[in-house]
Order: C-alpha cells, then structure tokens, then sequence
C-alpha cells in the first residue's frame, strides 16, 4: 500500500487517511475520491491530501474483513456488514462462546495489520449479541496475510463457535441441619431457579431431607431414577473435604468425585462429580446468592454441552477472582429484580443498536397543486405507502408515521401495515413540528432514529440495512447519510443524543443544519443510484419519476 500526501490534482482514486472540511461540509475519512470530488476540492482551494492507494497484493480493508471473519465464525454465528475495515461477528442464539484462544493469539501475532477480539471463552452470550471483532487496522492487509489468517482458523475445528444451551432435566437436593429455617431454603430454591431460568431451564423435582449421608445419598437416587442429568446439591453445612457428608453421600450412591474445590472465589468449594451419565454438583454457599460465582461458569458449560474436568477448573485461577471484578456478569434482562444501588447490578450484554424510523408524512404538499403527494400511486402503490413497506421490510424496529394533512387519507393508504401513528396537529408550521412529533413518539432507550421522508418513494430497505449496520457513534458514526456521486440524500440516521437539538429546531426546515454542525460524526453509505435524492414535491417531479421509472 502506498501512503502519503498527494497533490489534490492527482489524487482520484486515492482514500482519504482523514477528513477533509469543506464549505458546508466534509469529506470523511476513509472516502475514495472522485473526479467530482477532485474539483470540490480544487474549488475550495486545498493543494494536498493525504491518503492511500491499494497496490497489485492488497486486500481492501473492508474486503480482508469479511473474508477473515468468515474463515473464523463457526457453527451458531453470523457476520455483520464489513465497515470501515471491521467486520463484527454475532450470535444467533443464546448459549456459549467457545473460543480457541491459541489459534486467537496466533493470528493477532501474524501482523500488526490484522487484529481479531473476542469476548472472553465460555462466555454466556444472548442472541444477537456481537461475540467477536475483526478489524484491519490500515486501509489494506497484503493478500499472503489474510491468505494466512483463513488457514489458521481452518486449521482443526472451529475457531470460534456458539454451543447453543440444551434442554436438561434438573434436580435439586437441600439438607436441613437442627434449626435450619424453611425460608432460607425457600430462597435457595428461588436462587436455583433463576439460575436455570437464565439457561432457559427449569428446575423438575426438588427433595430436602436431613444432612446425613445415607439421607443425602437416597435423594440422589431418587433423582436419577426420575431422569435428572444434572443433580445440584445444596447442603446445610459447607463442603470442606472429599469425604464429607455430599461427596460420600454421592458415592454411596454409585456416584464418583471428579474434582473438589476450584480457583475461583467466590466459588472454591465447589464439588464436580457424575453418577452414570448424569452431572453432580455439590454447590459453594455463595451459590444461594445471585451473586456471579464459580458455580455458573460449570453449570453454563453443563448446559451448553461443552465438555468440563478437573483440568478445566483447575485452569479457572486467571481471571477467577470474582469479588473485585464485575466479570462476566448475569445477563441484565434475565436477572431477578435488584435495587437500584446494589453495587453488584448485571451489565446488559452487547447487542446490536435499536434504531427506530419515523416517517414524515404531514405536509400540505402545496407545491404539488390539489393533489396530495403522499397519496400518488407509484408503480400501482401510494407514495406514502411505499415509502412506509421499505421501512419496515428493513432493521428498524419500530417505524411511526407522522401525520397532520388529510391525516384520514393517509392512514387509509398505510393500512394493514404495521406501523404506530403520531397525529402533528401544527404541521401547517412546517417539517420540524413533525421532527418534533416523531422524536417525542419514540421509546427513549433508543439508540438512534432513521428520519424518512414520506415523498421519496424509491428508498430501499437494503440502503437503509446499510445506514444501520455502518451506525457507531462510540467510533464517531452517529449520523449516517446516504450519497450519491458526491451529493447527499435521504434517509438519516441520527444517534439518540441529538434529538434534544432536534425538537428544538423551529420553522419548515429538516434538521440537516445540524449535519454541518457535527461533521465529525456524520459518516456516508454511496447509493447505487440516485434514488437517495429524488424527493417528488411538483409534478414537474412526478413526470421525471415516471419516465426514469419507464427507461
């Protein structure tokens, strides 16, 4: 790859190392300029821009992403669109990330280039959540290295993999102790449960009896006999030796100790052993807490099917002490209801970003004459309706559709589609009512809202899937606007932190002020046409639509 400054005339085709601000404007970083964009340039007099040009052996960033990602993504994982050089890799489902860290090291150590993050192995992992990050770091990685990287992660099985949570069958044994209180074992069982409810299990039979090994060692029977293959025992007094009550109570009954105690605190008395094809595990008292603790990180692999020995859990120690760390916590929509300052309270995992799309759809259409735009049928559709259709056949979830003129008509137009309504009864004072009436109808845990405009009836579901998947405002993406040689277009994608500067905008103007007011946040997805920048406000419009449509 060569890299440097390079005199504006002679720089088309070259990808701009950084942004350039323009009258108006900028051009971002990353963007591979134009001959149009040559004269911009010249016009606002800049004489150099530095930059990169691929060579013969280069990989382009966005390329070597995807292929590299793809190489490493195994069985329950699915790629996201390749931007700006990474290429994030999520789960399609709920279950457990199996990581080979040695083949991980070993491609990072390959080339500064090319790098691969990932959460931390056996994480617990929620559908949709990103598991894993390739990003070319440079503008191109040579072709021997990402070559390279694909015969790493095709070495042996996969590289990374979901093992997806499978159904068992679990029981519960608690041992009672003179003056042992029924509701302490009550909230073991409420603790238990959640525990197996965030496995997307459930507890099948539960026994409590004295805390004696022939007591304990009968329910253990009685628990195989009724098909649990996982046996979970609680007892009243903590573990403290391989021959204490549970482990001689789980050998008396057929059972064999595979391991006591583990380099995890919470969680060091943890007691791993199996009788016939079932797992048993007598629990650490931290275990009667929600407490992440030891005792999750076996059960979570037990779940998934991924394979756990003495081995395993002694190699738990890096990383094992738990009480300092908010480590690997419990997924937040899964855990039980906490007050709000317990300094213990579950991190959301990551996920992909919630971005609804508002459709603007209240204008008088004056320029149109007496029709109403909104409601002119393109290719045997009303505007409004197609419009409405690509919204939701995109991510955003939900679309609402602002109304004020013939809001009645409107509605007919949208109906069977399901989108929410939000009735602006000040359109006549123009676009930014409607802004307002939109952002207010919004859930505001959103990350983000795309703005449509109900007059553009050739915007795509798959240019708005782009907007979305480009959209990362912790990487200075936080208003997406769709372009056209050069020209920028509709719809916007705007972060969440600017609709407060969006209801405060007044007359009949959008909010695209505010675009040459954050250009460093705003990031371009290149249409494959120009339907990003028909809006169809006269009929003069109308007629060039019908016979673009017609060639």
């Amino acid at each position: 790859m060569i890299f440097g400054d390079v005199p504006v005339a002679e720089a088309q085709g070259l990808i701009l190392a950084h942004s350039v601000r323009l009258p108006g404007g900028a051009f971002k970083k990353g963007r591979v300029l134009s001959a149009e964009d040559i004269q911009v340039l010249l016009t606002a007099k800049i004489e150099t821009v530095s930059g990169a040009r691929l060579e013969p052996d280069d990989v382009g960033e966005d390329e070597a992403a995807e292929a590299v990602a793809r190489a490493v993504a195994g069985p329950g994982l699915t790629l996201g669109d390749a931007f700006t050089g990474r290429c994030n890799i999520f789960a399609e489902g709920h279950g457990l990330a199996v990581i080979d860290d040695e083949r991980v090291d070993r491609l990072n150590l390959l080339d500064e280039a090319m790098t691969l993050g990932t959460v931390a192995p056996h994480a617990l992992i929620e559908a949709g959540q990103m598991v894993a990050t390739v990003k070319v770091i440079p503008f191109a990685a040579s072709r021997a290295v990402v070559d390279r990287c694909i015969e790493i992660a095709a070495e042996g099985g996969p590289m990374l993999r979901l093992a997806p949570l499978g159904t068992r069958t679990v029981g519960l044994i608690q041992t009672r102790l003179p003056g042992t209180r029924e509701s302490v074992l009550d909230s073991t069982t409420g603790a238990v449960a959640t525990r197996l409810a965030q496995l997307d299990g459930a507890l099948a039979a539960e026994v409590r009896c004295a805390h004696s090994r022939d007591e304990v060692a009968e329910a253990v029977g009685q628990l195989h006999g009724k098909g649990c293959d996982i046996i979970l025992i609680a007892g009243a007094s903590a573990i403290v030796d391989r021959r204490d009550v549970v482990p001689a109570a789980v050998v008396e009954a057929g059972g064999a100790i595979d391991h006591f105690g583990m380099p995890v605190d919470p969680g060091n008395l943890l007691l791993l052993a199996r009788l016939g094809e079932a797992r048993v595990l007598g629990l650490p008292g931290c275990a009667r807490s929600l407490k992440l603790n030891g005792f999750d990180w076996v059960l979570q692999r037990i779940f998934a099917g991924v394979d756990i020995t003495a081995s395993d859990i002694m190699r738990m120690g890096a990383g094992g002490l738990l009480m300092e760390i908010p480590s690997r916590p419990l997924p937040r929509n899964r855990a039980s209801p906490r007050s709000a300052d317990r300094k213990d309270e579950a991190v959301a995992p990551a996920a992909p970003p919630r971005i609804a799309a508002v459709v603007l759809a209240a204008g008088q259409s004056r320029r149109m004459g007496a029709l109403n735009k909104l409601l002119i049928e393109v290719d045997g559709e009303p505007m409004v309706r197609r419009v409405a259709a690509a919204a939701l056949a995109s991510k955003a979830v939900p679309v609402a559709v602002v109304t004020g003129h013939e809001a009645e008509h409107v509605r007919a137009a949208l109906d069977g589609l399901d989108v929410t309504f939000a009735h602006n009864p000040d359109y006549a004072e123009g676009m930014s009512s409607s802004l307002h009436c939109g952002i207010e109808a919004l859930d505001p845990a959103l990350d983000g809202a795309l703005v449509c405009l109900g007059d553009m009836p050739r915007t795509s579901a798959e240019l708005i899937d782009r907007l979305i998947a480009g959209f990362n405002p912790l990487e200075g993406r936080a208003i997406g606007v769709p372009t056209y040689r050069g020209k920028r277009g509709n719809p916007v994608l705007w972060a969440a932190r600017f609709f407060g500067e969006m209801r405060n905008l007044s007359g009949d103007v959008g909010a695209r002020h505010l675009i040459g007011d954050h250009a460093d946040a705003v990031y371009e997805i290149e249409s494959p046409d120009h339907s990003v920048t028909i809006d169809v406000d006269t009929p003069e419009a109308l007629d060039a639509l019908g016979r673009a449509a017609a060639r």
